[in-house]
């Protein structure tokens, strides 16, 4: 009788949504029978989770960012293989990829799944150095697998050649379903009852672009005095958007705030959510010319500058942006949801607003990779804008909260969307047929071929 499969899954620090990813795969495969070894930072939220669905659970620390200390975060990879002795490696984001495939080196069968590319988040001397290294490790590598065309697209643009499958992201949808409707939602986190509520969920990080939300939300205010921000997550740009934020206020003059919203600046998570880890670009294909991230037009920051100047200085009470800091379950606050949105500046197929979207909430989508394949055909008029792009975001955010009859019938198709392409056991029955042939392969270096399509 045939031993039942080994995986070990080499994560790096960091990554909120890949941890979810990861998660609901360990569960997945554990459910299969296979023995499932995790390798990633100890003492996080994927840790935990792991070890609590039968995982084993080793510590790898490691940094986020490629440096001198790669190669000892590789030879602990190494370690760790020769421990575990997995039938395969399945190696997530750009790190803790170029960790374990040099720690490997073809030895044993390796997936690759970058969660959107490395070089898309830097530019220059760096951003030259990220594709090599992603073409480098190519050749130890037996499929990388995407999240979306998109991004698979991108890669074979940056020269990574490598025999490729493409496994949209899925959601458990049960979790976003059930549960509570918006109302008892807003109660239960300490939220106004009827305010135009807008959710983004993410890492505060520049990758996911909360500085534009913040730059365009003035113009929001001016035109929806009651409209509310809450931004759900934790990561290194928080200090700089908590700051950004303490400037904002509502405009209109002597409005009251809205009940049971608290400050910006320094709010501790809401009540009943214990602190956990928040979640972890452009058009579909081709180079990064048009909507690269850089600088955003002088006529959009002058505007986001001269709205944030018009509505400061302000008290605290009139602030109207919530950080809600890390939480453990996100679902509670796409419920309590108007509409939910993802700014970010670039991407391989975002979570979030597939959650959201399983929720029946309406999503507002930055046009980076995986975004219009997330969403259903013919929503990106009302839920598509350009990436870094204030002012075209503060319309569409606009736009969508005038419009609340609008707003229900996007978030129905969207939930009939994602329940239809994007549940979690499509996407793990096509990666574990992902394992099962890249196992089977003779371990010879593979002659490269057409995409191959999941």
């Amino acid at each position: 009788m045939r031993s039942p499969l080994t995986a070990l899954h080499v994560v790096q620090p960091g990554d909120g949504g890949v941890a979810r990813v990861v998660t609901d795969v360990i569960a997945a495969q554990l459910d299969l029978g296979m023995r499932v070894a995790v390798a990633c930072p100890p003492g996080t939220p994927l840790a935990a989770a792991a070890g609590a669905r039968g995982a084993e659970v080793h510590p790898w620390r490691a940094g986020r960012e490629p440096g001198p200390s790669l190669f000892a975060e590789s030879r602990r990879v190494a370690a760790l293989v020769d421990l575990v002795r997995p039938d395969l490696v399945h190696a997530h984001s750009a790190k803790a990829g170029l960790a374990a495939r040099i720690a490997v080196r073809g030895r044993i069968p390796t997936v690759y799944q970058p969660h959107a590319w490395s070089f898309e988040a830097v530019d220059g001397v760096t951003g030259a150095l990220a594709r090599r290294w992603e073409r480098w490790a190519a050749r130890w590598t037996d499929r990388v697998i995407c999240v979306s065309e998109a991004e698979r697209r991108r890669g074979e643009h940056a020269g990574v050649r490598a025999p490729w499958s493409v496994i949209h992201n899925g959601v458990d949808a049960r979790r976003f379903t059930a549960g509570p409707g918006r109302a008892a939602a807003r109660a239960a986190l300490g939220l106004p009852p009827t305010a135009p509520l807008v959710v983004c969920v993410g890492r505060l990080c520049r990758q996911k672009g909360q500085d534009v939300l913040l730059d365009a939300w003035p113009a929001v205010l001016a035109r929806v005095p009651d409209a509310r921000l809450v931004l759900v997550g934790d990561g290194p740009e928080a200090g700089a958007l908590r700051t950004a934020a303490a400037g904002l206020c509502v405009p209109a003059a002597g409005l009251a705030p809205a009940a049971g919203l608290a400050p910006a600046a320094g709010l501790a998570p809401a009540a009943g959510l214990a602190p956990g880890t928040g979640p972890g670009p452009r058009a579909a294909a081709g180079p990064r010319t048009a909507s690269r991230p850089g600088p955003r037009t002088a006529a959009a920051a002058g505007t986001a500058t001269a709205s944030r100047t018009a509505a400061a200085p302000c008290g605290a009470a009139d602030r109207p942006v919530t950080f809600a800091g890390a939480v453990t379950d996100t679902a509670p606050w796409y419920r309590a949801a108007d509409l939910v949105v993802q700014p970010s500046r670039w991407e391989g197929m975002a979570l979030a607003p597939l959650e959201a979207m399983a929720g029946g909430r309406p999503v507002l989508l930055t046009d980076v990779d995986g975004a219009r394949e997330s969403l259903p055909p013919g929503q990106e008029t009302h839920c598509l804008v350009r990436p870094d792009d204030p002012a075209a975001l503060a319309d569409a955010l606009t736009a969508l909260l005038r419009r609340p009859v609008l707003r229900e019938a996007l978030g129905r198709r969207a939930q009939q969307h994602v329940l239809r392409r994007f549940d979690v056991r499509r996407a793990n029955a096509a990666l574990a047929d992902v394992y099962r042939e890249v196992t089977a392969a003779p371990r010879h270096r593979h002659e490269l071929g057409e995409p191959i399509s999941q």
